[in-house]
């Protein structure tokens, strides 16, 4: 098929073709049909794109000949196209002037092809639209490295084999031209690939400031679109999401809570302090030179480092030529200031009445004494001396006073008096109307508070008279059952005592007397303790006896827990067995230790979890009940431990000792004393809380009780308040005893005490 026939055939292919338009007018579109579709040997893509210009001007000139010249241009350009094309491909030397032939043969050919007055739709260039991003493809010397042809005149090989010479660059005087004559030199580029300058574009400086200013490269993208808010609290008819909260936004989370309180522990011991704000003269930047000592001269440093010499005294009147009478020495006085050494002399002179100045001889040490001046100030050494002006009230804590910490104890009410040996322990009942004390005499007596009459005497009945003596008293807790617990010897005694409202009496005989022992209980376990009961028609349940508990040693402390159901015994030389627990309800003892913990000296229950106090001569372990394992080890950082309370919110404990000390323990704080109070002379032999107020007394063997005002505050940022506010005396020492127990009114803010003078006193 000849040449007119494939373009006729593509012409057909266009809807919009214009028969009677000049051949002038179609000669570019013709151009971008056959720029891809015809290649003369010898010639490549890069030859055709970087002469398209001038082809396209040389196609406008020739398409204003005749049609006949056209037709012999035409023969011409085909018979020479084969003969110059045989000459030009034997050498590379002549490569331009094949580039012209070829563009004469192209240009003759589509005059050839075009038939008259048919006009073709313009179609786009391809290679004006190439979208493609490989580096320039003008050095076709592939991935080497550029780095290979520094020394040479060349950058690379194409891929016929010739050469790619390197553009020709100046010198530096030539480059220093270019910089000052061309106004574009800031914004000019080499690209390594070609070794040609570029000038970059606004848009490409644009680009490279983005990116250096860590902005998006794009300059129109919008970093920061508006807001739009989905979720609004508007109830809306479609909402975005529906689906309910998940659990966890309800609980609190465990892991914050952990580090709460790491940072609350760390405040508390000053491990991390909240930062200072900073003032106007410590925000403002002082300069200054870091190497300005070692620039120093040796003589500047001096001078800088000089220690002026301390100044003479002043004169003074008896110094003066005409001095008062009263500054003048008698002749006795005299002789016996001649008759001194020079060093113990007060002055080193003898003052001297002259009636004018001008009969004032010359001073005869004046030569003496200015070399001693000088001696001084050469040969003895000056040092400073650090001077701390700190007054000594300053370092006495400011502690609120007293009168403002009020209510507290501060004056003797009442005495007790009926006792004729030691009274070694006290309570009161849950509704502080009545007292309890037990004493060394066997007996134990029920007072009424309010007017201090002895309502009820019972006299505990013993096998031995060492065991006589009354160790612990302690009063149930709990407001329904009217309960006592007494430890003598080896046996605790439960008592009704009968007092107040007969209804709450008959209660607890009720609460007692519906025990039924069932079958497990009696079978299979073994008991530490042996439970009985005491017979209505004895004698002794009318004077209150309803249980005895007999133990293997001897009991020296009873407590009771705060529901009132459970109480502890405590037996010092019962080894595993120093600590018993009992059940009132079921009537059942357990030990909960199987191995010895030490010398126990008193144990407590938790006010409000389930956590049992064990205090030894040097430890107090607090223990778990529900989970049966140690929980904390307290240090006391005493010698022996005598005795210890609870806070009634739990967080706190007081432990006294036989060495005069009185630790407070903050549990969530450290197992180390948070303070220790040495108030006392003597042996401190109890210490107790008050359950509303925030109170707390210890009880000495030097006759006193002293109360403290003692805050606890709900905010963990805050250290406990405590003041000594008031020193309680009226007891007196007996037998090396002062004060043995001390009780809060549950109540009022009294304290009651006991002491070896056989009384009870209460302080309001």
């Amino acid at each position: 098929m000849s040449t007119k026939t494939k373009f006729k055939h593509k012409a057909d292919k266009f809807d919009f073709v214009d028969r009677g338009a000049d051949d002038s007018e179609s000669s570019e579109s013709e151009e971008s049909v056959y720029s891809g579709l015809e290649e003369e040997p010898g010639t490549s893509e890069e030859d055709q794109s970087q002469h398209s210009d001038e082809s396209d001007e040389e196609e406008n000139d020739s398409s204003d000949d005749d049609e006949d010249d056209g037709s012999q241009d035409e023969e011409k350009g085909i018979t020479l196209s084969t003969e110059q094309m045989n000459e030009l491909s034997v050498g590379s030397d002549d490569e331009v002037n094949k580039q012209e032939f070829t563009r004469t043969v192209q240009s003759s050919n589509r005059r050839k092809q075009r038939p008259p007055g048919v006009k073709v739709a313009d179609k786009p260039d391809e290679y004006d639209y190439d979208s493609s991003d490989e580096e320039d493809i003008r050095n076709t010397v592939g991935n080497v490295p550029l780095e290979w042809y520094k020394e040479y005149p060349h950058i690379g090989y194409d891929i016929e084999g010739n050469r790619l010479l390197k553009p020709q660059t100046g010198d530096q005087l030539d480059e220093f031209l270019n910089k000052m004559d061309n106004p574009n030199y800031w914004r000019t580029v080499t690209n390594k690939m070609t070794g040609q300058n570029v000038v970059l574009s606004k848009e490409d400086l644009s680009l490279i400031q983005n990116l250096q200013g860590s902005k998006h490269p794009d300059s129109s993208t919008e970093n920061y679109e508006p807001w739009i808010d989905f979720f609004t609290h508007e109830k809306m008819i479609h909402p975005v999401t529906n689906h309910p909260q998940h659990k966890r936004s309800f609980i609190p989370s465990k892991w914050e809570k952990l580090k709460v309180g790491q940072m609350v522990h760390a405040l508390k011991m000053g491990w991390m302090k909240p930062t200072k704000k900073q003032t106007e003269e410590e925000e403002e930047k002082n300069f200054y030179m870091l190497w300005k000592d070692d620039e120093e001269s040796e003589i500047t440093r001096k001078y800088r480092a000089h220690l002026p010499a301390p100044k003479m005294p002043l004169p003074g009147h008896a110094e003066s030529y005409n001095p008062p009478p009263e500054y003048l020495l008698t002749k006795e006085e005299e002789e016996k200031w001649q008759n001194m050494e020079p060093e113990d002399r007060r002055m080193n002179f003898l003052p001297q009445k002259y009636s004018s100045l001008r009969l004032v001889p010359a001073y005869r040490r004046f030569i003496n004494e200015r070399f001693d001046r000088c001696l001084d100030l050469y040969l003895c050494p000056r040092k400073p001396k650090i001077k701390m002006n700190i007054n000594p009230e300053d370092l006495i804590p400011k502690l609120p006073k007293p009168q403002d910490l009020q209510p507290f104890p501060t004056s003797q009410a009442i005495v007790f008096r009926g006792h004729s040996d030691i009274v070694r322990t006290i309570s009161v009942d849950p509704t502080g109307q009545w007292l309890v004390s037990g004493s060394d005499d066997g007996t134990v007596r029920f007072w009424e508070v309010s007017t201090g009459r002895c309502m009820k005497t019972i006299t505990m009945e013993t096998t031995s008279s060492e065991n006589s003596c009354i160790r612990s008293v302690a009063w149930n807790p709990h407001p329904d059952v009217s309960l006592v617990a007494v430890a003598m010897g080896q046996t605790v005694f439960l008592l009704n005592p009968g007092l107040g409202d007969k209804m709450l009496t008959s209660n607890t005989d009720n609460v007692l007397n519906s025990f039924t022992p069932t079958e497990e209980e009696n079978t299979g376990r073994k008991s530490y303790v042996d439970w009985t009961s005491v017979d209505p028609a004895d004698k002794n349940y009318e004077n209150g006896f309803r249980l005895h508990l007999q133990h293997p040693k001897e009991v020296s402390q009873v407590t009771w827990h705060g529901r009132g159901d459970y109480f502890a015994s405590v037996m010092p030389r019962g080894d595993s067995m120093s600590v018993l627990i009992h059940q009132l309800s079921r009537r059942r003892s357990q030990n909960p230790f199987s191995k010895s913990k030490g010398l126990v000296q008193c144990v407590l229950f938790h006010p409000v979890r389930p956590f049992l106090f064990v205090a030894t001569q040097r430890y107090v372990r607090v223990y778990n009940l529900l989970k049966q394992e140690l929980s904390k080890k307290l240090m006391s950082n005493c010698k022996w431990v005598s005795s210890m309370a609870v806070h009634a919110g739990g967080d706190n404990l007081i432990i006294g000792s036989y060495d005069c000390r009185l630790s407070w323990f903050d549990l969530d704080l450290s197992t180390k004393p948070y303070q220790t109070l040495r108030h006392h002379k003597r042996a401190v032999r109890a210490v107790n809380y008050h359950r509303k107020y925030p109170l707390f007394a210890s009880a000495s063997d030097d006759g006193t009780v002293i109360v403290c005002h003692g805050m606890v505050y709900n905010d963990l940022l805050k250290n406990p308040l405590i003041v000594p506010v008031k020193i309680l005396k009226g007891h007196t020492i007996s037998r090396d005893l002062g004060v043995l127990d001390c009780v809060f009114h549950p109540q009022q803010p009294w304290v009651f005490s006991c002491g070896a003078d056989t009384t009870v006193r209460l302080f309001t």
